[in-house]
């Protein structure tokens, strides 16, 4: 991602009639029905189909990845339905899955429906530890070339470095939010110390609720726009709510399950709230760089406000409490 902030609408163009022209430009015969699904780095519509289904398209935002990054989020899905895995792969046509019109790039998916994952029994908690870590057990055995990976310097300094260079930051939380953030940045790097030489591995990177959809069958995943190199843990934490006892029993359930099909590496513990600080610092950036945008300044109306910016370094100061305290105990 480059760390400049947009500066023009990046989907101003990309009317109705252009996303019927590329689809039905792949072959999609679309009978005109348009729904816009919830995103914001891309673009999601659900289109009609003339034989009455459907069809999930996703324009990419431009300038975000490179061809070659999106082919191998795509040959990654691929991979893992090929293992018969539950992920909403992209639709091939032709053998190519990654499409250009009028400037815009785009892929075409199925429609996949289910409903939001609730997890109220142990065994819903260790079905989705399972699903985690085949698809982890998958993802050991390749790597990306043109993905990113889980960075300190990426996510922390450069991203806190980002929001203060655009000057968001009111002025009288600019030296507060500075020294937090160097304070947090030490720590977190203290914990990837503790946690030694894990293994870094092709994973989901934004595994979370909202990118799982639950049928009768178990999970199944979507949206792997954000596939990275990272620890196998940060598709596990961010499930985790609650007080320390609950996260910890709601970890201990996931692995229980998890561990039928892949090893996981205990040490990575350490890095649960390292990472929850480094996702906390980089949400900010990511809104800042995303401003020119108008979905954005429509869904965050409170980024701009003085309040928002107050919330945020107290949210921070409450994180370095939080790093600060022993890992989760899973039995």
């Amino acid at each position: 991602m480059a760390d400049i902030p947009e500066t023009q609408q990046p989907y101003a163009d990309l009317t109705p009639d252009r996303m019927l022209d590329s689809l039905e430009g792949v072959g999609f015969a679309c009978d005109g029905r348009i729904l816009a699904l919830n995103s914001y780095e891309n673009r999601v519509y659900q289109l009609g189909q003339e034989d009455g289904g459907f069809v999930v398209a996703k324009f990419y935002r431009p300038g975000r990845w490179s061809d070659e990054g999106i082919r191998e989020e795509h040959r990654f899905a691929l991979e893992l339905v090929e293992s018969e895995l539950p992920i909403v792969p992209p639709i091939e046509v032709d053998g190519e899955t990654l499409h250009h019109h009028a400037g815009y790039r785009f892929a075409v998916y199925p429609r996949q429906g289910g409903r939001w994952p609730e997890l109220g029994r142990d065994e819903e908690w260790e079905m989705l530890g399972r699903f985690i870590g085949r698809i982890h057990a998958i993802g050991a055995v390749g790597r990306f070339a043109h993905r990113q990976d889980i960075s300190i310097e990426r996510m922390g300094r450069e991203a806190s470095h980002f929001v203060l260079l655009c000057d968001w930051m009111p002025p009288h939380l600019v030296q507060g939010y500075h020294a937090i953030v160097d304070q947090l940045l030490v720590a977190v790097a203290e914990a990837f110390d503790r946690a030694g030489s894990f293994r870094q591995q092709r994973i989901h990177g934004d595994c979370h609720f909202g990118n799982v959809l639950w049928t009768g069958d178990g999970p199944h995943f979507v949206d792997l726009d954000d596939c990275v190199t990272g620890p196998a843990v940060q598709d596990l934490w961010l499930f985790l709510s609650g007080e320390r006892e609950e996260r910890s029993l709601q970890l201990q359930r996931l692995l229980r399950g998890y561990r039928q099909f892949h090893d996981f590496d205990y040490r990575e513990l350490h890095l649960i709230e390292a990472l929850r600080t480094l996702r906390m610092i980089n949400y900010t950036a990511w809104i800042a760089r995303r401003w020119a945008d108008p979905a954005f300044p429509k869904a965050f109306p409170w980024f701009a406000e003085t309040k928002y910016w107050e919330e945020h370094v107290l949210a921070l100061k409450e994180q370095a409490a939080a790093l600060a305290e022993p890992v989760l105990e899973v039995l």
